[in-house]
């Protein structure tokens, strides 16, 4: 019995003299934020399809359009060009390339002018 009580005072810790830290968790608090914000910021991205922009495939993303808020994004290679509409009118020289006319029935036909080096 004498032994059994003496290897118990070897495992006896002295637990009232240890001072107690009160901001001891909060670095457990911060880890844990952080888990959250990058899991948050993973689920965003998923949800706005952007894996699509880091693709090597060219597409063009048109929103809201024929609303005066209408935007339109094109990937070709490369290069993301962001273009968003304005109340203001083009100006400036061309040349006719040819005729839309829109059918009774909804759809829009583009017919091309002959060229005169043709």
């Amino acid at each position: 019995m004498r032994r059994l009580q003496k290897k118990q005072k070897q495992f006896k810790t002295n637990t009232e003299n240890i001072p107690v830290d009160p901001l001891s968790h909060l670095g457990n608090l911060f880890d844990t934020a952080m888990v959250f914000a990058v899991a948050f910021m993973v689920a965003l991205l998923s949800f706005l399809h952007i894996p699509t922009l880091l693709q090597n495939n060219d597409y063009t993303v048109i929103t809201n359009p024929g609303k005066p808020n209408m935007e339109i994004v094109v990937k070709k290679e490369n290069v993301i060009e962001h273009y968003e509409a304005t109340d203001l009118k083009g100006s400036g020289e061309g040349v006719l390339l040819g005729k839309a006319y829109r059918l009774p029935d909804g759809r829009v036909i583009y017919v091309p002018t002959e060229s005169e080096s043709e």
